[in-house]
């Protein structure tokens, strides 16, 4: 659906994104995190064709969106991080306006924004002015246009700036509501949110694009918690035998139960952990605890900051 292609964007001698690649199909949620100044929002403009890249190119269901901007953006919905609002107006002259724009017929415009007003949950709002809502209903507001003409691509950036935790359930329900015909991409610096509703995340640090996995690939890791009642060169002379396991580390003991961290090269954990179980049962150990380490994005953010991803 999405195809970004060495994507690159320089201002004078200052590179803001350098050679960024990636695809994204139909239906999937896709978080973006990095830094302030890392180059997300830089990133989402040349994908909606806000901003024209210095190289490379972007295709929207195989259109060049340098080509044919107008075609491919009927197809697109953003929400800007400063989205821009007219304050003198109503909730509902303010989506008219934009349904127009967007080149809805006069006799779907109605019925087009009554399903974002509900979409949002903007109802109680829908004739107040603009200027008299607090910023968590603007941020509605400014999702409401995005999805007004029911986009194929929504982009979002930082949408629940502003919002209070019952309005980012809401919106968590919504965006997941929104992918099961829409493909969304979220740019945001809260990491719970990526992990509440993304598929997939893409990093960026630096202009560059330093990781891309699914988020059940990155919660597993390859890392193992073994607990027996045995001490480090016991172990870990045991565990040596077992070509899988790269690196046995000693990380707390209590009493005769000694805690161990097991570093993994193997691509099926279910598979290792049979044979550090069976390797245990040999051995005539106790054993208290066998488990996959369980990483947030958090962890795995750090790690990619480090250079160790």
């Amino acid at each position: 659906m999405i195809s970004v292609q060495n994507l690159t964007r320089k201002y004078g001698d200052f590179t803001a994104v350098r050679s960024v690649s990636f695809q994204i199909p139909r239906g999937q949620i896709v978080g973006l995190l990095g830094h302030n100044g890392a180059g997300k929002t830089t990133t989402l403009k040349m994908i909606t064709g806000y901003l024209e890249p210095t190289e490379g190119r972007v295709l929207i269901g195989g259109v060049d969106i340098q080509e044919d901007r107008l075609r491919v953006q009927e197809k697109i919905g953003y929400l800007s991080e400063q989205s821009s609002l007219y304050p003198e107006m109503s909730v509902w002259q303010y989506l008219d306006y934009v349904a127009k724009l967007r080149g809805i017929p006069e006799e779907r415009r109605a019925k087009a924004i009554r399903d974002a007003v509900v979409a949002t949950d903007l109802q109680p709002k829908v004739a107040a002015p603009i200027h008299t809502l607090s910023k968590g209903y603007r941020q509605r507001v400014g999702v409401a246009q995005a999805i007004v003409h029911k986009p194929e691509i929504l982009i979002l950036d930082e949408p629940t700036n502003g919002l209070d935790p019952t309005q980012i359930l809401a919106m968590r329900k919504l965006i997941k509501d929104l992918s099961k015909s829409t493909t969304v991409i979220i740019s945001t610096h809260i990491m719970q949110e990526v992990e509440a509703i993304c598929d997939r995340v893409l990093i960026i640090l630096n202009g560059k694009l330093a990781l891309d996995a699914s988020m059940t690939d990155l919660q597993k890791g390859n890392m193992l918690h073994l607990s027996v009642n045995r001490g480090f060169s016991e172990v870990s002379g045991a565990l040596k035998g077992i070509s899988d396991i790269t690196n046995v580390e000693e990380t707390s003991a209590q009493g005769d139960v000694y805690h161990y961290l097991l570093q993994t090269e193997s691509s099926s954990m279910e598979r290792v952990s049979s044979t550090i179980a069976k390797k245990v049962v040999e051995q005539g150990w106790d054993l208290y605890r066998l488990h996959h380490e369980h990483r947030d994005l958090e962890t795995v953010f750090k790690e990619v900051n480090r250079g160790n991803v």
